[in-house]
């Protein structure tokens, strides 16, 4: 039984965030508040961990595909190694550059947009991010970044657990099939 992250041999199941579907999420949520903000196009710059991490770049393959057909225009992406200080400086860059939207592919790379569209200060840009962390939350909650994508652990480990426990006692040996765990959109109105 795999969870969270899957090795290239034969599971009884692997239990995981959807990675593309979950960046999907993330580019709709950041899509829906321009939209509302009376904002149909300009850049938008995408802040990644690097170009051979899976999981982020499903993210942000996923990120993308919600704007196809819109007047968008996604910027090259950036890479930050994960280090927030680095993401800060490539956000504050994007920001120069008149980006309206900025998305962070994981947490060093959300807190560093995060960050940055704090000190610029305007309200023009909107961030939205990936993981959970207490300074992400608290981006979250000073209006810093509109939300953040919220992987379920606790659902991973809970099905993980079962679906062993099963194949264990033969109630269930498992088809092999990845279960998408899901995200949930941590907004201003889901951070106390």
């Amino acid at each position: 039984v795999y969870v969270d992250s899957p090795a290239n041999l034969p599971a009884v199941g692997t239990f995981a965030t959807d990675n593309k579907a979950a960046g999907k999420t993330a580019g709709e949520q950041l899509l829906k508040a321009l939209q509302a903000a009376g904002t149909n196009e300009g850049k938008i710059g995408i802040i990644n961990t690097n170009a051979a991490t899976t999981s982020t770049v499903d993210r942000e393959s996923g990120f993308r595909s919600a704007f196809d057909g819109s007047k968008f225009t996604i910027l090259e992406t950036q890479y930050c190694e994960g280090d927030a200080a680095k993401a800060k400086d490539i956000a504050t860059n994007y920001i120069s550059q008149g980006c309206v939207g900025i998305f962070g592919t994981n947490e060093g790379s959300t807190v560093g947009t995060g960050n940055a569209i704090k000190e610029d200060g305007s309200g023009k840009v909107i961030g939205v991010g990936f993981d959970k962390s207490d300074t992400i939350l608290g981006l979250v909650k000073d209006g810093s970044l509109l939300c953040t994508m919220a992987q379920n652990p606790d659902v991973m480990g809970y099905d993980g657990i079962k679906a062993a426990v099963d194949a264990l006692t033969g109630k269930n040996k498992g088809d092999g099939k990845t279960v998408d765990t899901g995200v949930t959109v941590l907004d201003k109105s889901k951070v106390q």
